[in-house]
Order: structure tokens, then sequence, then C-alpha cells
């Protein structure tokens, strides 16, 4: 089968057939991950800080230094946080933070550090490339040096967060104050070719049309092509999710953006399946549509049902908040006819 092109993936954007379009994913699952499992993680989503200059206009999330319950993790906290991740059977933590206006570097560094004496065998998956790329500007160094010494003092992978739609034309709307999206690619193709390791996302449903969607698999899809040709790793998972309205200047009656319904997300999920042929994993998102939808999203090219999420903060402040077990995610996926395996 010869690979899908740009304006196919948009025709099927358009599509209203929507079980042959998740028939025709589930059989590239199935080609990419033979047989029945389907997998999962037990992580927590730990924000060091929620004090942020950026004022993207789909986050309910950040705030500035001065408000009541602005924040900076303490070190007791932090501890305690991976402490009961550990204890819940957790391996990695998700660590992502707002760009604060005022912490030295070396409290970054300081944080990893502290995070791996303690807990050497938890993966650190931390710092978006946004978060690089501000590092970089404020503090007068090449992203190269920047994922270096965040590297050295205990990174282990790197999150795809902020990457929202990679077209700019969107993102001089939403948040321009973050990287622009040539920036943002470019600090994960530094950090591949490095030996690292890391994920893309995408935020769907706000003021990107169909074709900008389509431009940002196409994005993610040609410098996963440069990666592997160059012999690196690259991407190891694709997670779309749908921009939560709820307490953010998008959602508000200026914009009015509406959620993104069940249908789109799963349409748009499958299509990401067929379109990203060099990305082995498809994350449903459950955090943001449902448990119930999440799991449905397996048989909708997704192979992976995300982390259990012990905690999770930002979406949250948008007003969605789904919760889950271990134990209940297991049976949500074997209730889809898959067998589960923890990652």
């Amino acid at each position: 089968m010869s690979r899908m092109i740009f304006n196919e993936a948009v025709d099927l954007l358009r599509s209203t057939d929507l079980p042959a379009i998740g028939r025709a994913a589930a059989q590239k699952t199935q080609q990419i991950h033979p047989g029945n499992v389907r997998t999962y993680n037990v992580e927590r989503n730990i924000n060091y800080t929620n004090i942020c200059i950026s004022g993207c206009k789909f986050c309910a999330f950040h705030r500035s230094e001065t408000d009541a319950d602005a924040y900076v993790i303490d070190e007791q906290t932090l501890l305690g946080k991976i402490e009961e991740t550990v204890q819940l059977g957790g391996k990695q933590i998700l660590l992502q933070g707002g760009l604060h206006p005022s912490l030295p570097f070396d409290w970054y560094e300081k944080m990893l550090r502290t995070m791996k004496q303690h807990y050497p065998d938890v993966n650190i998956h931390g710092f978006s490339p946004t978060e690089i790329v501000y590092f970089a500007d404020r503090f007068a160094m090449s992203e190269r040096d920047v994922l270096l010494r965040l590297r050295s003092a205990g990174l282990g992978s790197l999150p795809g967060g902020g990457a929202e739609i990679l077209v700019d034309r969107v993102r001089h709307i939403v948040s321009p104050k973050k990287a622009t999206a040539d920036r943002w690619l470019n600090v994960c193709r530094i950090w591949f070719q490095l030996g690292g390791k890391g994920s893309a996302t995408m935020m769907l449903g706000h003021l990107e049309t169909l074709e900008e969607r389509v431009e940002h698999l196409q994005r993610i899809r040609d410098l996963q092509d440069e990666i592997l040709a160059a012999g690196q790793n690259g991407f190891t998972a694709f997670i779309p999710w749908t921009f939560q309205p709820g307490n953010t200047q998008l959602g508000g009656k200026g914009c009015g953006c509406p959620k993104t319904g069940s249908w789109e997300y799963l349409q748009f999920l499958a299509v990401s399946r067929l379109f990203l042929d060099n990305v082995p994993t498809i994350q449903s998102s459950w955090v943001t549509q449902g448990l119930t939808i999440g799991t449905l999203g397996l048989s909708f090219g997704a192979n992976d049902l995300g982390s259990i999420m012990i905690e999770e903060n930002v979406v949250a402040a948008a007003g969605t908040v789904f919760r889950s077990t271990e134990k209940a995610f297991c049976e949500s996926i074997r209730s889809a006819g898959y067998e589960p395996k923890r990652r």
C-alpha cells in the first residue's frame, strides 16, 4: 500500500464514514503491533510551578508570581509525590512547568539531581521543547547545551508538550510567546541527535483548520523520517488530545471554541495512525475524552491508553477531570477485547 499523502488525509478528516476509517486504522495498528496486547503506564504528572509568562489563551493553569495560588514546588513536596508514585508501582514522572520568569537555571538542575539521588530507577520524562527554547533564550545558551546539562542532571526523555498545532498562523494567535513550530521541532531534532527519545503531542479542536491538522502530522512524519534515516532514536509515540475550553480565553465569549466531540476525536485518532506510519505508538487521550471513549480509541488506531495519571493539573484546571486506577484500566482494556500490559 502506498504511503498516505496530505490531500488523502484531509479527505478522510472530511469523510462521514467513521466506521470504515476506524477499521483501516485498526488494521494498520495490527500490522505494527501484531497480537492482542494494548499497553498503558502508571506515572504521575508533576508540575513544578504554575507561574508562567506565556499567557497561552487555551490554558487555565498558569498564574503570575503575585497570584495568591501561585507556587513553586519545594523539595519535600516533590519527593513526597514521587514516593507515592513509586508505592503505586509507577516508574516514570512526567515533569513540566510554566515558563517561570525568575528561577535560575541551576534550580532546574538541582531539582533533577535531587530526584535521581533519591529515586535513581524512576525515569524523568521532563521539560517540553517549549521549555527548552525558553531556557535557551533566557539563559543565553544553545538548545543543545540546555539539553546536555539537563541530561547530565538526570533528564531521561523528552515529552512532546507545547506542540499545540505546529503551524505558526495558529501559534501566533493561541500562544504568541511560545516557540515557533520550527524551533519546537528543532529541539526534538537535537535531542534525538544526542541519542534521546521523546514523544509528540497535538492539541486539536480550537482555531486550526483540517489542513493545519494534517500539516502538523506531516511535520512530525517528516522529522521522524529524517531521524530514522540517520539511525537515531525518534518519536516513540504521538498523543493527540482535545482542547478543553473551560476557564480559558479561547473558551470564553470572545471565541467560544466548543469541546471537540468523541466522533471527531476518534476520526482524527484513526487518521493519525494511518498517516504516521513511522511512529510506533498512537496513544488515546482518556484524560480529555474519558475512559470509555479513550478505550474505544484502541479500536480506532491507538495501541496505548496512556497512564492512569496519578496526578494531572493542566486539563483539570480547565474543568475536565477524569481519574482512574490500574485495576479499572485493565478491566476497561479487557472489556474492549484486548489484553492489558503495563509498559
